[in-house]
C-alpha cells in the first residue's frame, strides 16, 4: 500500500517525559502530538505496546493482544473520577533520561489497584456498561489473557509450563474452576485492559485529528510465557513437557558475531494452517484497529525462520526453515482488504523476501547507516531508494547518527565514514542534519528520524543493542529537550522536499 508523502518522529511512550518514572498517555504526550504538528510532520512511530514482562523489552510482552498498562497516565486517571490515585506518592528519579522500570512499575500496580478498588463500587451504571461491552468485544483474547495473568499470580510468577498438569493442559474442567476462584484477579486485569484502551484511543484520535498518524509496530514471535503460546500450544514447536523444541534467531550478521538468540518459540506453520492462520488473521486485524499503519517486524520471517534447537547458547548453529508466507498474506488481504503494512525487511533478505514484500504491495524499509562503505548495490544507498519504502536516518536497534558517527571515525578503517561525509557533502559538524536532509530528500514516500537524531544525541541515548539483554528500553526525552528539539528546522525541510 502506497503512504503519503511525509516525515516523521520515532518515539517510544516510554520514553517520554513524567513525573511518575515512565513515559506514559498523559499530558506530555498530548504536548509531544503538538510539537510534531509545529514541525510540519505527518507520522508518529512508537515501539509495540503489548504487556511487558521480564526485561521490560516491548517486544517480550506476556500476550500479543493485551495493552501494556504501566503506560497508563495517572492525571488521565483522575480526570475519570479515580481521585484515590493521588494518595500514591510518585516514584522520584534522579535521572530524568532513564525509566527506573522498577520503581515504576511498582508504582503503577499500586494506582491501577486503587483505582480498581474505586471502580469496583462505582454507582457510574454507564460507565459500568462501557466497561462491559468492552469486554464483551474484546472476550476473543481478554478473557484468556486475565485468566493467564491471574494463575501467573497465584503460580509466583512462574513460566506456564511449571503450574499443575491440568491447568497447563488447559483441562477444560480445571479452567473453568480456575476461572471461578480467580474471579477477582480478573476483574482487576480486565479494568486495567479496558482503561489501557481508553486512554489509548484518546490519545491516537488527538493525534489523527491533527493530522499525524501513528506507525506502530508488532513482534514477529511471542514471549514463551506468555497466554498465546499456553492458549494455543498446538501451534508452536514445543515437546510434550510443554518446553520448545526450538526457538527464533537470526545468525551471524551486522549486530554481532555469534547472531541473536532471540528465545522465542517458533510457529508451527502446518499447525496454523489448519484453520486458516486464524490466529494471525486476528492479530493483524487486532493491530491494524490500534495504530494507522502497522509495522512488522524481521519480516524476512515471514518467508524463512533461523530455528535453534532448544538449549543452545549462541545463535550460530540453527537451520533455514521456509514459510508459507505468500499462503498467509492471500488470507490477511481477502480477510481484512488493503493491508496498510511497512515490512522490516532488514537483515537476510533474499528474491523470496522481495517477492513476497512487492507481490503485497508491502512498503520496505531503508536504513541510511547501512548505507556507506560498500558497493554501488547497497539498497540503503539513497539513489537505489523507491517510493514504497520507509527511509530511517537510524532505528531504535541502531546507534544514535552522532554516535555511530563518533565511534566510526575512532576505526582505524572508517571507509564507510569516508564514504558518508563525501556522499553527503558533509564536514561531519552537523552528520544528524546532513542525515536528516538526506533522508528527506528521499523518493520513499515515509522518512523517519529519531529523536534522538533531531536533539543531536550521543550512543547513551541509545534505545536498544541487539543481542545484549541488560541496559536497554530506557532512554527517556525531557521537557527540556523536547522545547529545545529545532522544529523549526524540521519544518522547513518537510516543506522544501514536499513532505
Amino acid at each position: 500500500m502506497q503512504f503519503q508523502r511525509g516525515s516523521g518522529i520515532l518515539l517510544h511512550i516510554t520514553s517520554l517525559p513524567s513525573r511518575f518514572g515512565i513515559g506514559d498517555f498523559g499530558p506530555t504526550a498530548y504536548r509531544f502530538v503538538d510539537r510534531l504538528v509545529e514541525g510540519g510532520q505527518k507520522y508518529w512511530q512508537i515501539l509495540p505496546l503489548n504487556q511487558t514482562g521480564y526485561g521490560d523489552s516491548p517486544y517480550l510482552c506476556l500476550s500479543a493482544f493485551a495493552g501494556n498498562v504501566y503506560l497508563i497516565s495517572p492525571e488521565k486517571l483522575a480526570e475519570v473520577g479515580f481521585p484515590a490515585a493521588d494518595n500514591i506518592e510518585p516514584p522520584g528519579s534522579d535521572d530524568p533520561n532513564t525509566v527506573d522500570f522498577g520503581a515504576a512499575v511498582e508504582y503503577k500496580i499500586a494506582l491501577l489497584n486503587s483505582a480498581f478498588d474505586t471502580f469496583r463500587n462505582t454507582k457510574d451504571q454507564g460507565l459500568m456498561d462501557d466497561f462491559h461491552r468492552f469486554c464483551d468485544e474484546k472476550a476473543a483474547w481478554l478473557d484468556d489473557y486475565a485468566l493467564f495473568r491471574a494463575l501467573r499470580a497465584a503460580n509466583g510468577h512462574t513460566s506456564w509450563n511449571q503450574w499443575p498438569e491440568a491447568i497447563r493442559s488447559r483441562e477444560s474442567s480445571a479452567i473453568e474452576q480456575a476461572r471461578g476462584e480467580h474471579d477477582d484477579a480478573i476483574f482487576s486485569e480486565k479494568f486495567r485492559q479496558y482503561i489501557f484502551s481508553k486512554q489509548w484511543f484518546e490519545l491516537k484520535a488527538y493525534a489523527n485529528e491533527r493530522g499525524i498518524k501513528i506507525i506502530g509496530d508488532i513482534p514477529i514471535y511471542v514471549a514463551y510465557d506468555s497466554a498465546d503460546v499456553w492458549c494455543n500450544q498446538s501451534k508452536f514447536k514445543l515437546k510434550e513437557d510443554g518446553l520448545p523444541r526450538v526457538v527464533a534467531g537470526v545468525p551471524p550478521d551486522y549486530f554481532s558475531k555469534i547472531g541473536q538468540l532471540w528465545g522465542n518459540p517458533t510457529y508451527d506453520w502446518d499447525q496454523m494452517r489448519i484453520d486458516g492462520f486464524g490466529w494471525w488473521i486476528d492479530r493483524i486485524r487486532f493491530n491494524l484497529g490500534l495504530y494507522d499503519i502497522l509495522r512488522l517486524d524481521h519480516f524476512i520471517g515471514f518467508a524463512h525462520a533461523w530455528e535453534v534447537p532448544a538449549g543452545n547458547k549462541t545463535a550460530v548453529e540453527g537451520e533455514w526453515v521456509n514459510i508459507p508466507g505468500t499462503e498467509l498474506f492471500s488470507l490477511l488481504r481477502d480477510a481484512l482488504g488493503d493491508l496498510s503494512l511497512i515490512a522490516e525487511d532488514l537483515g537476510e533478505v533474499t528474491i523470496g523476501v522481495d517477492q513476497l514484500r512487492d507481490t503485497f504491495d508491502i512498503s520496505g524499509m531503508r536504513v541510511l547507516q547501512f548505507a556507506f562503505g560498500g558497493g554501488y548495490w547497497n539498497p540503503h544507498l539513497p539513489y537505489r531508494h523507491v517510493r514504497n519504502s520507509v527511509v530511517y536516518t537510524a532505528t531504535h536497534d541502531n546507534e544514535t547518527t552522532v554516535g555511530w558517527y563518533k565511534k566510526g571515525i575512532t576505526m582505524k578503517k572508517a571507509e564507510h565514514i569516508k564514504h558518508c561525509l563525501r556522499f553527503l557533502k558533509s564536514n561531519g559538524e552537523e552528520i544528524n542534519w546532513d542525515m536528516i536532509e538526506t533522508a528527506y530528500r528521499s523518493v520513499a514516500n515515509i522518512a523517519m528520524v529519531p529523536m534522538q537524531d533531531v536533539l543531536a544525541l550521543d550512543n547513551s541515548a541509545r534505545m536498544n543493542t541487539p543481542g545484549t539483554g541488560k541496559g536497554n528500553w530506557s532512554w527517556r526525552v525531557t521537557e527540556e529537550q523536547i522545547a529545545s528539539a529545532d522544529l523549526n528546522r524540521l519544518r522547513e525541510l518537510a516543506e522544501f522536499y514536499a513532505r
